[in-house]
């Protein structure tokens, strides 16, 4: 959580502006007519990653119950969330610190909550938050939704709407590779919760494709929706959202994508522009490891006549590299450190080109980021950067930025992502 931005009290409002979720909030905050005083609680954020530690729940728990506890009396919360954490504690993650809030703070203070579209809408987040609203399109827009519920919150605050909300759970998961609001079934879905919200009285209508690596008891995609003081229509349209994603379900299960070999060769023959190498099996913003070499091992077996960027978790393979120090021709042994089952370690030789014992930087829209240590091998025309540790910079410009890469020049990226980029 510290790597990716740990933040308590004050600190929050120097870092937090034009940044995620709590950026829209403070964005329509400096909007109101009448002042507003925000009393700043705790911001963490850890990417994904495996299931969190009973210890670091409680400690969560701790900083949020207090901190209400201490600022009270408050008018409302803005209580951002992603909505697919689990820890060994508890497997809902948000509801537990809902029901937490609550018992804190009781039910009179409205409580409005922004949440990543691929949440695991449960039971205990329906009962304790007043609102929660999604993502309205993937690639996420984070400041969009902050702006959207931060709307909704000050709405309430000044008596103008009463949120009444209906929901419906979707026995499914699916594969991500639908999951591009753009096109397919995704876009009509979203489309329909976009013309729902046109409709008199309601508030927001929300789907909610579950992230579907999580394994929790709850778990299944979410169709829910808010009007204005009627629970009946809510429901109604909850019920109408959910049957229209039933519905398309073999769709959600089409799959486009394109064997490694012949990706790279389309990408080699694309006419111009950088070619996205979209590495669906190793999605590090879905928790997975970042070390897969699938694409890696067909990029460096094709000998491509053209410049393709490629990046890799491998701490020990970076500090050889560093050992050996730039300019040094080296042949090491990279990737499938902690995935060795769906891809193998594969052998290159190149040369190191740069090194960087690592950069802190603010990434636009995402905030603080630490990179970490990395190191740039070149092997022919793939330049290969190693990071020593998972960062968020992974699917981002900077990574190649900060070694002396111009992105422009390059045919092909490969990014550790199915979708947000």
């Amino acid at each position: 959580f510290k790597n990716y931005g740990l933040y308590l009290g004050d600190w929050i409002l120097e870092m937090m502006p034009g940044v995620g979720m709590l950026g829209g909030f403070l964005d329509v905050a400096s909007e109101q007519s009448a002042p507003v005083e925000i009393v700043p609680i705790i911001r963490a954020w850890a990417g994904a990653c495996g299931t969190i530690t009973a210890e670091a729940l409680e400690y969560f728990e701790d900083k949020l119950v207090t901190g209400l506890r201490e600022a009270m009396p408050l008018d409302g919360i803005f209580l951002g969330m992603h909505g697919a954490a689990a820890s060994h504690k508890d497997d809902d993650l948000e509801g537990y610190l809902a029901e937490a809030l609550r018992r804190a703070i009781g039910h009179d203070v409205p409580v409005i909550t922004p949440l990543d579209h691929h949440a695991n809408i449960t039971r205990r987040m329906v009962e304790n938050l007043d609102l929660m609203v999604g993502h309205r399109t993937q690639p996420h827009d984070l400041v969009d939704t902050g702006q959207a519920a931060a709307r909704l919150l000050f709405r309430q605050l000044r008596g103008e709407i009463d949120p009444a909300a209906g929901w419906r759970k979707i026995p499914m998961i699916t594969q991500q590779d639908q999951f591009l609001t753009s096109g397919g079934p995704m876009k009509e879905w979203f489309d329909l919760a976009r013309e729902m919200e046109s409709r008199p009285g309601v508030l927001s209508a929300s789907p909610f494709p579950m992230q579907p690596w999580l394994d929790v008891r709850e778990g299944g995609w979410t169709a829910l929706v808010y009007t204005d003081g009627d629970g009946e229509l809510a429901q109604s349209l909850a019920d109408e959202l959910a049957d229209r994603a039933w519905e398309m379900r073999d769709r959600f299960w089409v799959s486009d994508r394109v064997a490694p070999d012949e990706a790279v060769r389309q990408a080699v023959e694309a006419d111009g522009g950088l070619v996205i190498l979209s590495d669906t099996g190793d999605s590090v913003y879905g928790g997975s490891p970042g070390d897969s070499t699938c694409l890696l091992d067909a990029l460096v077996r094709q000998d491509i006549p053209c410049v393709a960027l490629v990046p890799i978790l491998d701490s020990e393979a970076r500090e050889t590299a560093a050992r050996a120090g730039i300019g040094s021709r080296l042949t090491l042994t990279v990737g499938a450190k902690h995935d060795n089952v769906f891809s193998a370690p594969v052998e290159v030789t190149g040369q190191v080109a740069a090194l960087s014992e690592g950069l802190q930087a603010r990434i636009q829209g995402r905030g603080f980021g630490d990179i970490g240590p990395t190191a740039l091998i070149e092997i022919g025309n793939v330049k290969l950067v190693l990071m020593a540790r998972l960062s968020f910079a992974v699917n981002q410009p900077i990574l190649y930025t900060h070694l002396g890469i111009d992105v422009d020049q390059a045919r092909m990226v490969v990014v550790k992502t199915a979708s947000n980029f």
